[in-house]
């Protein structure tokens, strides 16, 4: 049992730095004197500064951002409705077909999902004459589309584990549906809801393959900046910037665990109230 211990804490360990030190090393060559990504000059800060005066790398940051906000928002809005029809309607007619359509994304390669896009958009423009030009607009529908499918899979998860009399018991008690998915429903699984959200925004801000197929001249995001500039070889500059994300990530992802816990805390503490009360 000991030797068992031993070597799961080993294998933990490896995987740890296997994943760890490559984001470490990328940090501190960030702040690299030296022109050479790989190649330790002295300590400077100088790769930050002119990081933070090169506007097309702010452009690029700001570009990525909006995109990834709205698309995050626009695919939990759909993909939660999506997840509460799968989850909820067990029968109606082409459910097979629509959750075939909506869980496809997970199984694609997003080669697959950006050439398709890439010749929609194509199209329409000759036929319709919208889009006028590939930008913003194509780049944000083609990431609804591609993550709508895995907040539909995190709310559906959620509510397929979730207590049914809950819902049936406010319904008993003359609730609406409609009020009964704004006070009960809604509450329960805005947890899932959010973990859908920082997902799709994170799969938006980081997406390279999709963004390369439907992004056009004059909207370049940030993946598409660094993918661009690696190709000619990695720069401190690069690492600054790298690092600047990494740091950005792990605020917002704690931000959102302290969030989740104290939601799901909260509703622990209004179900274990409502069971002393009923009792």
């Amino acid at each position: 049992m000991r030797q068992s211990h031993c070597f799961l804490k080993s294998c933990l360990f490896a995987g740890f730095a296997f994943f760890y030190i490559p984001i470490f090393s990328l940090i501190f060559f960030s702040f690299n004197k030296s022109r050479l990504a790989s190649v330790w000059g002295g300590f400077s800060t100088e790769w930050y500064w002119k990081l933070f005066a090169n506007r097309q790398v702010i452009d690029a940051a700001i570009l990525s951002v909006e995109i990834a906000l709205t698309s995050a928002t626009v695919a939990t809005i759909l993909g939660t409705m999506a997840g509460i029809a799968l989850a909820r309607f067990r029968h109606f007619r082409g459910r097979t077909l629509f959750a075939g359509f909506v869980t496809a994304p997970l199984i694609m390669p997003e080669v697959i999902t950006g050439i398709p896009m890439l010749m929609l958009f194509i199209l329409m423009e000759q036929y319709v004459g919208w889009p006028g030009k590939r930008g913003f607009t194509t780049v944000t529908i083609a990431h609804v589309t591609f993550s709508l499918t895995f907040v539909t899979t995190i709310v559906k998860s959620r509510l397929s584990s979730m207590d049914v009399s809950i819902e049936e018991a406010a319904l008993d008690l003359g609730s609406k549906p409609w009020e009964v998915l704004k006070d009960v429903t809604l509450p329960i699984i805005a947890p899932a809801i959010v973990s859908g959200w920082l997902l799709a925004f994170t799969i938006s801000l980081d997406d390279v393959v999709i963004t390369n197929f439907t992004t056009g001249p004059g909207a370049t995001t940030l993946p598409i900046l660094i993918w661009s500039k690696v190709k000619l070889g990695v720069t401190p500059d690069i690492n600054a910037l790298a690092s600047l994300i990494i740091l950005v990530v792990t605020i917002c992802v704690g931000f959102a665990g302290v969030l989740i816990n104290r939601s799901e805390g909260r509703r622990e503490r209004d179900i274990h109230m409502a069971q002393q009360t009923s009792d």
